[in-house]
């Protein structure tokens, strides 16, 4: 896996290589989308938006026989993505 930004994001799941390439208009779009009442699709359609086109495959079959991949997918590569930042409150 790797960690900078604007880089190649390559999750093995369920013995399938699936590569990411996440930035910020996508993520950005799927944090808009979200609702109380709609979570999933904002998260395929990012998934959807960042796959790269040589394993897209491989994520459609994930989505198809793993119910609810989609979240733990998202939220891995957000994790590296947009990981959380220390921060101090001074007062």
């Amino acid at each position: 896996m790797t960690t900078a930004k604007n880089k190649l994001i390559t999750l093995t799941v369920q013995g399938l290589a699936v590569s990411f390439e996440p930035n910020k208009t996508a993520y950005n779009g799927m944090i808009n989308e979200m609702t109380m009442t709609n979570k999933v699709a904002p998260m395929v359609t990012y998934l959807g938006r960042i796959v790269t086109p040589d394993t897209k495959e491989a994520l459609t079959q994930l989505l198809d026989d793993y119910p609810g991949c989609e979240m733990q997918l998202a939220e891995k590569v957000n994790e590296i993505y947009a990981p959380k930042l220390e921060i101090e409150v001074k007062n």
